[in-house]
């Protein structure tokens, strides 16, 4: 119990942080991918800090509520998922924080952020598929939903769920909003002329959503680490690396591709996840 609190903790403390400098990253390697300095590491918390200075503005009142509750069930996901607990209840509390998420965008009645709002359902509708799949992947490697079991188990997850791997990488992209996906906002000024779901977010409800986006990106990590880990201690040294490698792939594609239709993505969202996930859960399933 002493080590899930602890992990609890250290998740809420430093999940913001290690989300900031992974967006510095971020920030540095598509500027050299581009041919530029970029700007320095520290960048997103310096954005963040002027944002928290700015006058306070909003819309509604209600677009304020709405993004502190998804930004609550956003780290209740986290901090469940670092507490062991069951990864199928983690999917359902991330999807519950999508839809306030979704609720903020269209609760200002802009036509900007409506569209935006839209756009994420879709992505939404998109993702799911691979990530219930991928729920049923580790249900069937280790007989149990319980991530405390999945990340002791003597085998990595990975070794029976290469599709299901492949597949979440994939609607990595799509969560992440990173481009050809970038279909509900852009993390790129010039790819959008209005920024979709925060089309009318004021400075700090904008900061409220960047430091949620920090603790999912973390998160989503965590899931990437989930399917490497196992009770070998070195195997958690495996995970980072495979964590940076899928970090950086993540941003490769942002840099290499356009943005693509929103119905294709949805299209390829679900032929990724069914071909690639399904199979290897069905060929998991004669195996077993």
């Amino acid at each position: 119990m002493r080590t899930k609190i602890i992990s609890v903790i250290c998740y809420l403390i430093l999940a913001p942080i290690i989300g900031g400098l992974l967006e510095g990253i971020d920030r540095k390697i598509s500027a050299r991918m581009q041919r530029r300095v970029g700007p320095p590491l520290m960048q997103p918390f310096y954005d963040l800090a002027k944002l928290l200075k700015k006058q306070v503005i909003s819309v509604t009142n209600a677009q304020t509520f709405l993004l502190l509750s998804y930004m609550i069930f956003m780290v209740l996901t986290g901090a469940m998922f670092f507490a062991g607990s069951d990864i199928l209840l983690c999917m359902f509390v991330l999807s519950t924080a999508a839809m306030f998420l979704y609720f903020a965008s269209t609760v200002t009645s802009s036509p900007y952020s409506t569209i935006g709002a839209n756009r994420e359902l879709i992505q939404m509708v998109s993702y799911e598929p691979a990530v219930l799949m991928a729920c049923v992947g580790f249900y069937l490697v280790d007989g149990s939903f319980e991530i405390s079991e999945i990340a002791t188990s003597k085998i990595s997850s990975i070794y029976y769920l290469p599709g299901v791997f492949i597949a979440f990488v994939f609607i990595l992209t799509i969560k992440m909003r990173k481009s050809p996906f970038d279909i509900s906002t852009s993390h790129h000024a010039h790819q959008e002329i209005v920024k979709g779901v925060t089309s009318e977010m004021g400075a700090r409800n904008l900061a409220l959503f960047t430091v949620t986006e920090w603790y999912e990106n973390v998160f989503l990590m965590g899931v990437i680490g989930l399917l490497v880990v196992n009770s070998n201690p070195y195997s958690m040294s495996a995970a980072i690396v495979v964590i940076f490698l899928v970090y950086f792939l993540e941003i490769l594609i942002d840099n290499t591709s356009a943005r693509m239709k929103q119905f294709e993505m949805l299209k390829m969202g679900w032929i990724v996840a069914l071909v690639l996930a399904g199979c290897n859960i069905w060929v998991l399933m004669l195996i077993k």
